[in-house]
């Protein structure tokens, strides 16, 4: 770790007629998770979006490998080596597993490093390997995330924006994807910035965590210190006899830093 992969600095982006995103900084080293937490409607997705490209900003910049990458277009950012597992999966539900994971290779022409890949992705994902010739579409919602994962991998990605992998599915299923992300992260070092609901396997993973409310960041720090902090524990661990102590700290610290 150390080298910075990924900075943005003030950025602005709207959805419609809405600011969404208000002067957001952070930064991602090599080899790190970053986690962005925050409530339905914070302005997560939209970060992630702007990101790759799928949206413009209004103000910022993006800085990735040193190289602005703000208005570029989503093709171009991909080429660069940033992979988006977007929020609700988004599998080609009429291809196979294997045409997936095929798909996601589509800017590569080393075969046999292709081919290598593939098995390494079965590796992770053993029931992708027993369903390669099955349709994605009649996977259920845990197996096509591991797709959707999958699928990115095969990109090779210098980082990978995971938005909401917990999404939709069992408890057993985030715990059994998120151990999966951590042993990508720890045996293949594959950097990740994942945004999540999910705060608590989102802070078991990461290195360092960012709040966002009101598509503002509001807190941020090492990912052991925010699972420590009050109100991150009232607001995002189910700790309830903080609640209303919690609450009012809140209020009143719209402008954390």
């Amino acid at each position: 770790m150390g080298e910075t992969v990924l900075e943005v600095k003030n950025l602005e982006s709207f959805y419609g007629p809405i600011m969404a995103i208000r002067g957001v900084s952070l930064k991602v080293e090599q080899g790190q998770v970053v986690t962005v937490l925050g409530a339905n409607g914070a302005g997560k997705s939209t970060l992630m979006k702007t990101i790759s490209g799928i949206m413009d900003p209004e103000k910022g910049h993006i800085v990735f490998e040193g190289e602005e990458i703000q208005g570029m277009e989503p093709h171009q950012i991909v080429n660069r080596g940033i992979v988006h597992v977007p929020e609700g999966r988004e599998v080609f539900p009429l291809l196979t597993v294997d045409e997936n994971l095929s798909l996601g290779a589509y800017t590569r022409s080393d075969k046999a490093e292709i081919e290598r890949d593939r098995e390494m992705v079965f590796s992770y994902f053993p029931i992708l390997a027993e369903r390669r010739n099955q349709e994605a579409g009649t996977l259920s919602g845990g197996q096509q995330q591991m797709l959707a994962i999958g699928r990115g991998l095969m990109l090779r990605p210098k980082i990978m924006l995971l938005d909401e992998p917990s999404l939709g599915l069992s408890p057993l299923l985030v715990q059994e994807i998120f151990a999966i992300l951590n042993r990508l992260n720890k045996d293949e070092g594959v950097t990740m910035m994942l945004v999540e609901q999910n705060a608590r396997v989102a802070l078991e993973l990461a290195d360092i965590g960012y709040v966002m409310e009101i598509g503002r960041i509001v807190m941020d720090g090492s990912a052991d210190r925010l699972m420590e902090s009050d109100d991150i524990k009232a607001f995002y661990l189910g700790h309830q006899e903080e609640g209303q102590r919690g609450e009012r700290r809140w209020k009143r610290k719209k402008t954390w830093r």
